[in-house]
């Protein structure tokens, strides 16, 4: 019940594109339905709440620092030539920045420039996994791995040390293969290419605008990290 109203609060201090918009309440509903299962459940409530006032703490936070703005400084981000670059300045971003600093998982919100030769795959591009035969779409990329420690120590065990010197990708996973929703980070070793097929998960509309038949088609804010991956 507070969520409306506070998030009508802030869009009012910091306007945003019907893009934005759109992609704020896409996300929200997203994690209802991720919620649903659980929804009376007080723990799932407990975290919910906690996880809005971080959320809305932390932006009431920026729009401070950020003071008055100028309207010179509002239109270096909207009066272009180029349509989509309003578009392009997504909530993702910012999502990106907060969710994970260090950037681990493809998480890191600088663009991809130039592409590394190493990188066999592209954003878009839909995917089985050869050991576990999950279907995903691949959602970012990193040249080498990049994420904690322990997760590499876990997951690239000696004998596949390799494994952390090449391209590893963020893949969402299709909810008919694992019902929970998920993202994985898989090496390129453990992918193969498919074709003639759609992915089903909740956040996928997040990041595509649609599927060609062969490939899921970024949303804007997503060519702006992979610019060569179209």
């Amino acid at each position: 019940m507070l969520v409306v109203p506070l998030q009508y609060y802030l869009t009012q201090r910091n306007p945003m594109s019907p893009t934005e918009r759109s992609y704020s309440v896409q996300r929200l509903v997203s994690s209802l339905s991720v919620m649903k299962d659980n929804m009376l459940s007080i723990k799932t409530w407990q975290k919910w709440y906690f996880d809005c006032v971080d959320y809305i703490t932390t932006t009431v936070k920026n729009l401070s620092s950020q003071g008055s703005a100028t309207s010179s400084n509002q239109a270096k981000y909207t009066d272009t030539d180029d349509d989509e670059d309003d578009e392009g300045e997504s909530p993702a971003i910012e999502v990106m920045k907060l969710k994970d600093p260090q950037g681990y998982f493809a998480g890191s919100p600088e663009p991809r420039t130039p592409r590394p030769s190493n990188v066999k795959y592209r954003v878009g591009q839909v995917i089985r996994h050869k050991k576990y035969g999950y279907r995903g779409v691949i959602i970012g990329w990193d040249p080498v791995a990049k994420a904690p420690k322990e997760w590499l120590d876990r997951m690239h065990p000696k004998d596949k040390e390799h494994w952390s010197s090449i391209s590893n990708y963020s893949v969402l996973v299709d909810t008919r293969d694992r019902t929970s929703p998920q993202t994985t980070y898989v090496v390129e070793e453990n992918i193969e290419i498919v074709s003639n097929t759609k992915v089903i998960h909740p956040e996928i509309d997040n990041y595509f605008e649609h599927f060609d038949g062969t490939r899921y088609l970024a949303r804007p804010f997503l060519k702006k990290l992979y610019p060569h991956d179209q």
